[in-house]
């Protein structure tokens, strides 16, 4: 078998993490390859990003791309309650003057297929529709890979630090048995395209709408604008209350939930949907360590946490920095353990609990960030602070305190759990759904058509 040593760096996935951790190395003069399993552009979810990407894009050298793409900018979040009532909009520069207080709503399809792309102009190697059929170990230190080339040939690439970024597939947290699941935050979601929808003129046009569904479903629907007049529409409540007993139409369940949430319904009404019905199985969850001996995890094969405040991409582009200079610290000092390579995890996770407890909040029944700032009116700027995804910033977690008073505020994820670990395929199957990339099996509930 051929084996490759050229690279400093082997990068497993190619989604947000792993090409901008590649491209942030590469640019940063690490030898770096990328395999990618899928051929992009591939559909995918999570449109809405927030301001704090913006950093990052800088970083990555990609923000003059992102000026020139034809994606919506998007200056706030607005929020309904359950009966309807909307509240004024979060705009970001209420909290920040700086440019990055402006951001994009993303067609993930092509967003994704810039920053593959962009990793690539940075000098890293990409190798798309190239499977990893292992990660190679000597011991307990990973080496390299094995990859099922296009040709059908298998080759080894050896290298002192592999990154997993292969998304909720979460290859070496599986292997280890690390993934451990948030004990509230499981959600079914549907959702689809729309061409036509209402929009607001000027600034708020861009905005992401939270719309709050009818008391007793504790469910929500996104709504978010994208280019060429398409808007991403979705759903999303309690499996047991989303599909128990209605039956394996997603359509006339997506539209019923639809017609019950009246700040949705009108602005779809004279809208014509432009795709099929997606449905997906959130398991929130986070891997007991992000690093072992010469390898990293990020985005999430790290972690997953529920999409309501859209910090998916990111937190995947934050762990792609704070790997990359645990993988630069490391090369500095000849040093690839998992202590060296993860010493950003108490970091990371801080933020991400900034988060969580912001989720939290949220699914708590007659929570309202309305309510909630009558009485706390200082604490605006800190909300507009972890709705823009500054979730490291110094002092945003004061907003516990009061808000515990209006909300159930959970302790870190890994205190509250009794050390019991996830398995997310036997979890999926005990619901008849299979968790490969969140989708429902077809077997079980059929895809709308119609």
């Amino acid at each position: 078998m051929e084996v490759n040593t050229d690279y400093d760096v082997i990068v497993i996935g190619g989604g947000p993490a792993g090409s901008s951790v590649a491209s942030i190395l590469a640019r940063e003069g690490r030898r770096v390859v990328l395999f990618e399993k899928e051929r992009f552009p591939r559909h995918h979810i999570g449109e809405s990003l927030m301001t704090d990407t913006y950093f990052t894009f800088q970083r990555m050298g990609l923000l003059e791309k992102l000026r020139q793409s034809p994606f919506v900018r998007k200056y706030s979040v607005q929020f309904a309650n359950s009966a309807g009532k909307e509240s004024r909009p979060f705009y970001f520069f209420e909290a920040s003057h700086h440019e990055a207080a402006v951001t994009w709503q993303v067609t993930r399809s092509e967003f994704d297929l810039m920053l593959i792309e962009h990793a690539a102009e940075q000098g890293a190697t990409v190798y798309q529709e190239t499977s990893i059929r292992r990660v190679l170990f000597e011991e307990e230190r990973a080496y390299g890979v094995e990859a099922l080339m296009t040709d059908g040939s298998l080759q080894q690439f050896q290298a002192p630090v592999v990154v997993d970024a292969t998304g909720q597939t979460a290859m070496l947290s599986n292997k280890f048995g690390w993934r451990v699941r948030d004990p509230k935050l499981k959600k079914a979601v549907l959702y689809s395209y729309f061409k036509g929808a209402h929009r607001e003129p000027d600034l708020n046009g861009g905005a992401t709408l939270v719309l709050r569904t009818p008391k007793g479903s504790n469910g929500w629907f996104w709504y978010i604008p994208l280019e060429n007049d398409i808007t991403s529409v979705g759903v999303v409540a309690d499996p047991e209350y989303l599909y128990k007993d209605r039956g394996k139409d997603l359509a006339k369940i997506f539209y019923e939930e639809i017609e019950k949430c009246e700040s949705c319904r009108w602005r779809v009404s004279d809208a014509t949907r432009t795709d099929k019905i997606y449905s997906i199985l959130d398991y929130s969850y986070r891997s007991k360590s992000c690093a072992g001996d010469g390898f990293i995890l990020i985005g999430d094969a790290y972690g997953f946490l529920d999409p309501i405040y859209s910090s998916g991409v990111l937190l995947a582009l934050k762990m792609a920095e704070l790997a990359a200079d645990s993988i630069h610290d490391a090369f500095n000092h000849n040093d690839f353990s998992g202590a060296r390579l993860g010493q950003y995890q108490s970091k990371l996770d801080k933020g991400i609990e900034s988060m969580r407890k912001l989720v939290y909040a949220f699914y708590n029944e007659g929570f309202s960030f309305a309510g909630f700032l009558r009485k706390n009116p200082d604490q605006r700027v800190n909300i507009i602070s972890l709705l823009m995804g500054d979730v490291f910033k110094e002092g945003v977690d004061d907003i516990y305190g009061p808000m515990a008073e209006f909300a159930d505020i959970p302790p870190p994820l890994y205190e509250q759990l009794d050390g019991s670990l996830i398995d997310l395929e036997k979890a999926a199957a005990e619901e008849g759904l299979s968790a490969k990339y969140r989708y429902y099996d077809d077997r079980v509930l059929q895809e709308s058509v119609e």
